[in-house]
């Protein structure tokens, strides 16, 4: 990842205790479409591509962050994932497809961000059995949000997870 990125990837350490927690929820390799939101330098679509998902869209406004994954997704030689360039905001509200798995990873300080699980949820963006991942600050509370007090399958200090049961 370039020097200059303004971004903040998920850790290795992170996403690897991210991953040994879905694991036990799902299996990548079954036809899993996944969605990841503020996709940053695309190291969470990376990820879902070498676990074995049909179709990862990568969410990225960040004109050189989109490029990075663009770059990165041609040199794996994947038809996997598709970047695109845009608000995240935007696309939830335009978007009719919907996903097995939802991954968001956005700028802490994101005044918007306590709106996230009702816009995915609102515009149903979720499959039913489908998981969505929100990664957040510990000054970020969703313990008592709705959509987490409806939804919630597990709640750690940086991530919450919220699920469609069927």
């Amino acid at each position: 990842m370039p020097h200059t990125f303004k971004a903040r990837p998920t850790t290795d350490f992170a996403k690897e205790n991210l991953f040994n927690v879905l694991s036990n929820y799902m299996d990548f390799e079954e036809g899993v479409r996944a969605l990841d939101l503020f996709a940053g330098t695309g190291s969470i679509s990376i990820e879902l591509v070498s676990r074995g998902c049909d179709q990862v869209i990568s969410v990225e406004k960040d004109r050189d962050h989109y490029a990075f994954i663009c770059k990165v997704m041609k040199e794996l030689k994947t038809d996997k994932c598709l970047p695109v360039r845009g608000d995240v905001f935007r696309y939830i509200q335009g978007s009719r497809e919907r996903f097995d798995f939802i991954f968001a990873d956005p700028p802490y300080g994101l005044k918007e961000l306590e709106t996230l699980p009702d816009l995915i949820f609102d515009n149903n963006l979720l499959k039913e059995d489908g998981l969505f991942v929100l990664e957040h600050g510990k000054t970020n509370n969703f313990e008592e949000h709705p959509c987490f007090l409806e939804r919630r399958i597990y709640g750690s200090v940086n991530f919450s997870f919220f699920g469609i049961q069927g």
